[in-house]
């Protein structure tokens, strides 16, 4: 049940301020540009019970301000500053309010969102250099990193202020593969979405599309068959598998262990092969649709129980090697009060000690099975990030073959179309993707074509836990810690 509340300058802070007294969370800030003006939609959610509040805001078309929530909530300051350079709306009073998704070669005054906006012009000469806090001291020095890297990785600049080998200090740089994808939506049909929504970040197909579907289904008051339900939940499972298995390999080979690597590369391949017999694609698109889902075959059970005892192995080895212990114990901890106070999602999150689970809180189909239990590690290390992993694994096989008994496939298994100007016209979807909570949130217009699709990946949430984590090990260490938390910069970088 989704709940709608028109507020104002002079109360949205308070009201923000009980809703997350109230043990809600900001999972997402949507800025509108409306025939009458801008308006801003806050999504606060909490559960279970599944509980999803919005607070509406309208605002002055020649002065678009609003008060900033920043001192409330560590995700609003950073939604504001992302709404600031795609919008131009101003946050009042933001405690840091340099530009964060436009870099400084953007024009100044030119907000790519804005109706009137028109091509994009010309980049200019850099403003200056990105004003990085400078760290100083005897002995202290930079090293830059990126945001060209060797190897298949998106672009992302690191600067890293060290002494020896020891970091006193990290900042990510992101946003330099910004796609526009946001406004790539407006005008498309609810079909057409579909394929951008699964490519928001490519890892993460079902996922984006399953929270994309979700939302549009409530749009349009669309009512998804039981059996669809459990087929998307068996493919949200299979995509948190193989994303995991390959997460524990390349794990292993970031501390020197790379024939664990290689037998977990091995099953990781025997799992996207399976998922191309199911769907049809090496990373399941085309499984969830709009009102339904599609399937070609299902998962056999003995595959799926010899992937299990193949990832126990590969789990146990690892564990069982001193090395392996050794650099994964105490590196780049992430306390459960930073991961709060960030509002981290996930597997992050919940190796930090916080058991927040969409799948719980947020239920799309009944989590009905016995052995399901969410996972949660206490010491917020990059062991804690191995561990998690692996015991999602296993619980995610279990939910694999508990969602595929009694399915049919090959099949399609379609809601009803419903009738065209159907539904309240807005919609939010919720899932637990394979790095934590997607959050999607649609408006649909009479004819219904896409008006406003407003996407966040966990990553959003979770790049800033990167350098907090970091602080006090060493540079060796970071492409392990980074591996660990493994974050998406395209689901950012929107």
């Amino acid at each position: 049940m989704r709940e709608i509340y028109q507020t104002t300058s002079d109360t949205l802070p308070e009201k923000a301020q009980q809703l997350l007294d109230e043990g809600h969370r900001l999972a997402l800030v949507a800025a509108h540009i409306d025939e009458t003006g801008p308006r801003v939609v806050y999504l606060f959610t909490s559960g279970p019970p599944d509980t999803r509040v919005e607070l509406h805001i309208r605002l002055d078309p020649d002065r678009p301000e609003v008060p900033t929530l920043a001192h409330l909530s560590f995700a609003a300051g950073r939604f504001e500053r992302e709404m600031r350079d795609l919008f131009g709306i101003v946050p009042l009073e933001h405690p840091l309010p340099r530009r964060l998704v436009r870099h400084f070669h953007w024009p100044r005054g030119w907000y790519p969102m804005l109706p009137d906006a028109g091509p994009p012009p010309a980049f200019g000469e850099q403003e200056g250099p990105y004003p990085f806090l400078e760290v100083e001291g005897d002995g202290v020095y930079e090293i830059p990193v990126g945001p060209v890297h060797a190897g298949l990785i998106e672009p992302g600049h690191f600067r890293f202020s060290v002494v020896g080998e020891t970091i006193l200090k990290l900042k990510a740089r992101l946003w330099f593969v910004h796609k526009g994808v946001e406004q790539l939506f407006q005008g498309r049909t609810i079909a057409a979405g579909l394929p951008l929504a699964e490519r928001i970040s490519g890892d993460t197909a079902v996922g984006h599309s399953l929270a994309y579907c979700l939302a549009v289904e409530e749009a349009t008051g669309m009512q998804v068959p039981a059996e669809a339900q459990r087929a998307r939940a068996m493919l949200l499972e299979l995509e948190r598998i193989h994303n995991h298995v390959a997460d524990l390999g390349m794990l292993c080979n970031d501390v020197g262990h790379s024939i664990l690597n290689a037998q977990a590369q091995r099953v990781r391949e025997q799992l996207l092969r399976l998922n191309r017999q199911i769907t049809g694609h090496r990373l399941l698109r085309g499984g969830v649709t709009p009102g339904g889902a599609a399937l070609h075959a299902l998962p056999d059970p003995a595959v799926l129980e010899a992937i299990g005892k193949d990832v126990r192995e590969i789990t146990d080895l690892a564990l069982g090697h001193s090395t392996v212990q050794d650099r994964l114990t105490g590196t780049a901890i992430l306390s459960t009060a930073a991961a709060q106070e960030i509002g981290c999602l996930g597997y992050v999150a919940r190796a930090s000690g916080i058991a927040d689970d969409t799948r719980i809180a947020h239920p799309f189909t009944p989590y009905d099975h016995p052995a399901f239990e969410v996972p949660v590690q206490n010491g917020g290390d990059v062991l804690a990030r191995f561990l998690v992993r692996a015991e999602e694994i296993d619980a995610s096989l279990a939910l694999v073959a508990h969602f595929a008994d009694g399915l049919p496939a090959p099949k399609a298994l379609l809601a009803p179309t419903p009738a065209p100007g159907a539904g309240p016209r807005t919609g939010v979807g919720l899932v637990e993707g394979w790095r934590g909570t997607i959050a999607t949130r649609v408006e649909l217009a009479a004819d219904d074509t896409l008006t406003r699709v407003k996407p966040v990946d966990p990553s959003f949430f979770n790049w800033p836990a990167l350098p907090v984590a970091l602080a006090d090990t060493i540079v060796p260490d970071f492409p392990l810690t980074n591996k660990s938390f493994n974050l998406s910069y395209a689901g950012n970088d929107l």
